[in-house]
């Protein structure tokens, strides 16, 4: 059975523990990628990261990126988004499907 971890700071980790979500704090970039390596391990199905400790290792999460598993999805933190989750789930839209059809109005304003 595949399950479901995130990946975040303390503070961000709090509000999953109580959703039956696997929770995995960690401190800087090294201990984030550490986690990740070790949930694609493990047949972690999706993991969510926050955007904060994602942009440190971009290296790691593009080892899965074109792989069916795990499915790494950012998220912000309880610092706020970057904007960088966004824009991947922007990137692969327009990757399936050859079209921006989620921000196709945002450019012409």
């Amino acid at each position: 059975m595949h399950k479901i971890g995130v990946i975040a700071d303390h503070d961000t980790v709090l509000s999953f523990k109580s959703t039956g979500i696997d929770t995995f704090p960690a401190i800087d970039e090294a201990e984030a990628a550490d986690i990740l390596m070790k949930l694609a391990q493990e047949n972690y199905a999706v993991i969510f990261i926050t955007e904060h400790l994602a942009e440190k290792i971009r290296d790691k999460i593009d080892l899965f990126r074109d792989k069916m598993l795990p499915i790494i999805t950012l998220i912000p933190s309880n610092r706020g988004t970057l904007g960088i989750g966004i824009s991947d789930v922007k990137k692969s839209v327009e990757k399936a499907i050859g079209a921006d059809i989620i921000f196709e109005r945002e450019g012409r304003e």
